[in-house]
C-alpha cells in the first residue's frame, strides 16, 4: 500500500530560518512528555544547529540583498546565504550548475554583500 501526500505549498527558507522553525517545534514537543521526537526531526534540528551561522532575520536580509543582483535567482540566493562563500572559487562552485558564468566583478559584488553578514 502506498500513501501519497499532496504538496500544498512550497517556500524557500534559509538554514537559519529552518533552525528557528525547528526550535519552535522542539519546544512544542518538549511540553508534551508523551510525544517522542522522531529521528528525522532530531537530525534536522542537529543539522540546523550546526550549520546556521546567521540569525533568521539576518539571513533573510542577505537573501533580499542578493536578489537585487541581476544574475542571482531565488534558489541561488538561498544557497549563497546558507554557504556564505568567502572566495571566488567557493562562489563559482555555487554557480557551477548554471549555463552562464559570472565575471570577476560580478563575483566580487556578491562576495562584498556576503562579507557584510559573515
Amino acid at each position: 500500500m502506498t500513501i501519497f501526500k499532496e504538496k500544498l505549498d512550497e517556500e524557500f527558507v534559509t538554514v537559519s530560518e529552518a533552525k528557528a522553525i525547528l526550535a519552535d517545534i522542539e519546544a512544542e514537543r518538549a511540553v508534551d512528555e508523551e510525544r517522542e521526537m522522531r529521528y528525522e526531526l532530531a537530525r534536522a534540528i542537529e543539522h540546523a544547529n550546526r550549520f546556521a551561522v546567521l540569525d533568521a532575520e539576518e539571513s533573510r536580509e542577505l537573501v533580499e540583498e542578493l536578489l537585487e543582483l541581476e544574475k542571482v535567482d531565488e534558489p541561488t540566493a538561498f544557497k549563497i546565504t546558507d554557504l556564505l562563500p568567502q572566495s571566488r572559487d567557493e562562489l563559482r562552485a555555487v554557480f557551477a550548475q548554471n549555463r552562464y558564468s559570472l565575471s570577476g566583478d560580478e563575483l566580487d559584488d556578491i562576495l562584498n554583500i556576503v562579507a557584510k553578514y559573515a
